[in-house]
């Protein structure tokens, strides 16, 4: 899952597929440049369209604004805004002029107040110079909230979320070994009507990597490998040989090795069942020629990860999931978590709920649950199951050293490579995000996929940890995550 600024843009898929919404004309805005250019910004907002809206941009904003930042890079705090409004009702004009316009407006997802300001040029066509989102939230007040007005913030906003079917899933924060807030909402079955739990179990997705990677970074401590090995080092009877010859542990780690996904069309139609052991995998992409040249380019890889599972399993002689259960699961304390075989119905797992439907139908009511476009088992790319206690039992035992010396945290932890070339704020290191937002360092990692949504924050420089998994589509647990930035006071 990608972070921040990347993912504002991938939201032009959120606006795509977002079910539409009806155009609301803006009757009350002035009839000036700057409100004439803002009721049209408006009405393509809220029809939920991504390529609508970056039409939009290309047409409208100034000639000046596109030379210094294109299109896209402007659509992004379209994305970011659909993401926590799913769209704007216009309560009120603060302030009117020729070329300003800013206006107070509520948002139609959770109900919250958002200030936009739209600004434009002097002279004619007048077009769009900047556009300003504030979130008018607790966390605006201008101080520090405590720890309490976190807690009760939180609670509030999750609480519409859930009422507007916007979440299901768990919550928690903590700065050290101390609980800020934590709460359940939502149902894991609706089939039973069964509630969330703290201790119900969510899929991770994608923050299994941070555990294989933690597992690779305790066998190079241990002098079983070296993370410049080549794969066809480790792994000597590896069929495809380009991947044997040139790709290191390095590359696999950081997503620069040229593999790309197992989720592709062998995947769609494979048993999914014969799915449960790392090497099930392989022939879904073993014979794929590499993408690019290793280490030139970086492109996310859950292939890359699969084949790390094979290197844990290689160099230790135990089995990928035996493995991290006894070396990362178990000194962590981390009790609820594993990569269970779903078909054997354990215990306190929510199902996932998707609008994705069969022959792309699609449903705003999450109508369907994602049990057939899963993996049965989980394992070294994502799939496994956890709790936001557990997470944060993890975090702890990272930040202490516990699963690895220091040294080796540092490495795993820090950046190394930059997804995004226009984003030098966000890299990515050894399976974890790394990320500088307002001076303060997050590491974590994010999971997205129909029906599953979950995010680990790990504030280093202030001690904090976020967890927040949901049995949803993303972004029901990224949206969580962010507003509880803005009130840690760590976002613009």
């Amino acid at each position: 899952m990608l972070r921040p600024r990347v993912a504002m843009l991938a939201a032009l898929a959120v606006f795509v597929t977002a079910p539409a919404l009806a155009a609301e004309a803006p009757a009350t805005l002035p009839d000036t440049p700057a409100g004439r250019r803002t009721a049209a910004l408006l009405q393509v907002f809220n029809e939920g369209d991504g390529r609508k809206m970056l039409a939009f941009v290309q047409e409208n904003y100034a000639k000046a604004a596109l030379a210094q930042r294109p299109a896209k890079q402007h659509l992004g705090i379209y994305g970011e805004l659909w993401v926590d409004t799913e769209g704007l009702t216009l309560q009120k004009v603060e302030s009117s002029k020729a070329r300003t316009l800013i206006l107070v407006a509520r948002d139609k997802l959770a109900g919250d107040t958002v200030r936009l300001q739209v600004d434009v040029e002097a002279k004619a066509p007048h077009g769009i110079t900047g556009v300003k989102v504030q979130p008018i939230t607790p966390g605006d007040s201008g101080r520090p909230l405590t720890h309490e007005e976190v807690a009760s913030a939180t609670r509030a906003y999750v609480e519409k979320l859930t009422a507007a079917e916007a979440f299901s899933g768990t919550v928690l924060i903590a700065q050290g070994d101390k609980v800020i807030y934590q709460g359940a909402f939502g149902l894991a079955s609706r089939g039973f009507q069964v509630p969330n739990r703290l201790d119900t179990k969510f899929n991770l997705g994608s923050l299994n990597k941070m555990f294989t990677a933690v597992a690779i970074a305790q066998l190079a401590e241990a002098g079983k490998l070296s993370f410049q090995d080549k794969v066809g080092k480790l792994l000597p009877d590896y069929p495809n040989k380009a991947v044997a010859e040139q790709v290191t542990v390095h590359q696999l780690l950081t997503h620069t090795s040229g593999l790309g996904s197992f989720f592709n069309d062998k995947y769609e139609a494979a048993d999914k069942s014969r799915l449960r052991e790392v090497k099930d995998f392989l022939p879904l992409f073993v014979d794929e020629p590499l993408k690019f040249e290793p280490g030139t380019r970086w492109r996310y890889s859950n292939s890359g990860f699969v084949l790390l599972g094979a290197i844990i399993e290689k160099v230790s002689g135990r089995s990928y999931f035996e493995y991290v259960r006894e070396h990362i699961y178990k000194p962590a304390g981390m009790t609820n978590s594993d990569c269970y075989e779903i078909d054997r119905d354990p215990p306190n797992l929510a199902v996932g709920y998707t609008n994705q439907g069969p022959g792309g139908k699609e449903s705003p009511k999450r109508d369907w649950n994602n049990l057939y476009l899963h993996v049965v088992k989980g394992g070294p790319a994502g799939g496994g199951y956890s709790t936001v206690e557990d997470l944060w039992r993890f975090s702890q035992a990272l930040q202490a050293n516990k699963l690895l010396g220091d040294k080796a945290t540092q490495l795993v932890t820090t950046g190394k490579v930059q997804p995004d070339p226009e984003d030098p704020a966000n890299r990515y290191a050894y399976g974890f995000n790394e990320e500088r937002a307002q001076g303060t360092r997050i590491i974590g990692h994010g999971g997205g996929f129909p029906g599953i949504n979950s995010q680990l924050d790990i504030y280093l420089d202030k001690g904090y940890t976020v967890a927040v998994m949901s049995n949803q589509d993303p972004p029901s647990a990224g949206r969580v995550v962010q507003r509880i930035r803005k009130l840690l006071g760590v976002t613009p």
